[in-house]
């Protein structure tokens, strides 16, 4: 029996996922070995999904709300990184605090405020619920397009959310970390 044939024997059957940590999904990253639209989320390289035009329009809606609400001393951040422990998701909106030069070198480990877009990936974006809880992220919305609702999270504790809240359809929703935004639910998904 050739080393090869042994190897694939011992092996077990079927794919197999070998773990990263951030330090290396980084490094691989720099060499140009992790495909762009990637994300990192429990050891593992997720590839990101595509945007379609109703989730950009919803993003861009969101964030110029955002921008006008933000209070002294915090920064918001579009589809960029927050690092944890064996995760690096990237969600479409962030509420950090500090300036943008203070993330020069290194990405935000918490913020205030996440947002999520969810036009057709619901599943996918509460599979981050875990890594931005246990990053202390102090709340988290997801933006449920197709019901017209905003599922907030707060209170994170031990790696997950211990308070969820249900928005819409109609009325509106107001951050608790980021008290002047206010979003008019009618308002943001009419047609």
């Amino acid at each position: 029996m050739t080393v090869a044939e042994a190897a694939r024997k011992a092996s077990p059957s079927g794919p197999q996922v070998w773990p990263l940590d951030v330090k290396a999904y980084h490094a691989l990253g720099e060499l140009g070995l992790i495909p762009e639209r990637t994300e990192l989320l429990y050891g593992q390289i997720i590839r990101k999904m595509s945007k379609s035009p109703f989730h950009s329009y919803l993003h861009q809606s969101l964030s110029e709300l955002l921008q006008a609400a933000l209070p002294p001393g915090t920064y918001c951040r579009s589809e960029q990184p927050l690092t944890g422990h064996d995760s690096e998701p990237e969600p479409d909106l962030a509420v950090v605090r500090g300036a943008r030069g203070d993330y020069r070198h290194e990405h935000p480990r918490t913020a205030e405020l996440v947002i999520e877009v969810c036009v057709s990936s619901h599943e996918y974006d509460r599979s981050k619920l875990r890594a931005y809880a246990s990053a202390g992220v102090k709340e988290c919305w997801l933006v449920l397009a197709p019901e017209q609702q905003v599922e907030v999270h707060l209170q994170p504790q031990e790696g997950q959310y211990t308070e969820t809240r249900l928005h819409g359809p109609g009325g509106s929703v107001t951050s608790t970390t980021v008290p002047r935004f206010t979003v008019d639910l009618t308002r943001l998904f009419a047609s």
